[in-house]
């Protein structure tokens, strides 16, 4: 596609950062693919980049005038790209380096809210001197273990017995130094994308899965996304305030994703913050974007804004 002037005058050279080299590698590839599309259907001048370990050196030979983060996990969404990117002087899209680094993980995003006074599901920190059937109790009997740092559902397991526990943080723990159990919770699933200080329409997530794991976020296609997500208006509002207050407690700017779940009684428990979600034709921030009037092209150019907002990290 040709490169428009309009386009070439507002942004100028623009990197896509994509791949990387974290687990969530073969996601990023995807997500990265759809925006280079959708930039080129928008006569963006870009430049795709699969990100190895020589970025550093490359960057500064491609004469670019701003970065388009699409890197999910470690490495590209954990603070240390952006850090690099503000030494370059290269403005770049999402949220900076100390809210970057606070919400991919997951541990001391807990703290964090905890300290603040925002609801989120009790927990503990697992090691090899853990005490499982404690924790288990502790806990109310069934947990969720989770890498800290890690994204997509990697690494994530249900467990309700000691044995399983211990077998899910030995899992968690190869990918992972800092581990975490959670206490399960029964009940719906909810995401609330944001894009530019603008709340989107929350979507609630069904799948006949124990839980919304990788399978059921990338592959399965009987996972079920409710937008309008159902919820009385005053509870709707409560989860678009509270989605909104845990991003921005957090620091973060530009677009993200929060995920929430709520127990039968309706009270809502903050699970985490993605500041570099996916762009995949199953991801969740596009189909909010569509609910609230925005083609994935809207929705993409939109992202790519949020690389003038340096000012405010």
């Amino acid at each position: 596609m040709a490169v428009s002037e309009a386009m070439k005058q507002k942004y100028g050279r623009v990197g896509v950062l994509y791949g990387g080299t974290s687990a969530e590698r073969e996601i990023s590839l995807v997500s990265g693919r759809a925006v280079i599309a959708s930039l080129e259907r928008s006569g963006v001048d870009l430049v795709p980049i699969d990100v190895g370990n020589d970025l550093l050196q490359k960057l500064p030979g491609l004469a670019l005038n701003r970065v388009l983060i699409m890197l999910h996990g470690p490495g590209g969404e954990d603070g240390s790209l952006q850090g690099a990117l503000q030494l370059l002087n290269l403005p770049y899209t999402g949220s900076g380096v100390f809210a970057s680094a606070l919400a991919m993980d997951k541990l001391h995003t807990k703290l964090f809210w905890r300290g603040v006074g925002l609801s989120t599901a009790p927990f503990a920190v697992l090691d090899k001197n853990t005490d499982w059937q404690g924790v288990l109790q502790q806990l109310g009997g069934t947990v969720m273990v989770k890498p800290s740092h890690e994204g997509s559902s990697l690494g994530m397991t249900r467990a309700d017995s000691a044995e399983a526990l211990e077998a899910a943080w030995l899992e968690a723990a190869a990918l992972d130094s800092s581990v975490i159990a959670e206490q399960w919770i029964s009940g719906a699933e909810y995401t609330v994308a944001v894009m530019n200080g603008e709340v989107l329409p929350p979507i609630k997530l069904e799948t006949d899965h124990s839980f919304y794991d990788f399978n059921a976020k990338y592959i399965a296609n009987d996972t079920r996304y409710l937008c309008p997500c159902g919820l009385e208006t005053d509870a709707e509002t409560a989860l678009r305030a509270l989605a909104w207050e845990a991003f921005s407690s957090l620091g973060c700017s530009g677009w993200g994703r929060v995920d929430v779940m709520a127990n039968p009684a309706g009270e809502l428990f903050l699970l985490e913050v993605n500041t570099v979600p996916g762009m995949t034709d199953h991801s969740l921030v596009p189909m909010a974007a569509r609910a609230a009037g925005y083609s994935f092209d809207q929705l993409v150019l939109k992202i790519l804004d949020t690389s003038f907002s340096g000012d405010e990290r």
